[in-house]
């Protein structure tokens, strides 16, 4: 799945248009190489984003074309 797919279904960034934007200023991260919008990510990568003074990092345990809110939290954990 694409990494501006999978932040927006996992709803780590609200828009696609803005994870896009993201990946291409260079913020986004997979397995600590930057990544461009249309990179793969698959279960078992670790997904760096960087706002502003703070970033956050998640493990990808599965990919979900689509989901609900409620089920988009299984998408990914915190580390």
């Amino acid at each position: 799945m694409r990494i501006d797919k999978f932040l927006k279904n996992s709803r780590l960034i609200k828009r696609r248009t803005v994870a896009k934007d993201a990946c291409d200023k260079g913020r986004v991260f997979i397995n600590e190489k930057v990544a461009k919008a249309g990179s793969e990510v698959k279960a078992g990568d670790v997904i760096r984003i960087e706002f502003g003074n703070s970033s956050i990092s998640a493990r990808v345990l599965q990919t979900l074309e689509s989901c609900r809110k409620e089920d988009a939290v299984t998408m990914y954990e915190i580390i």
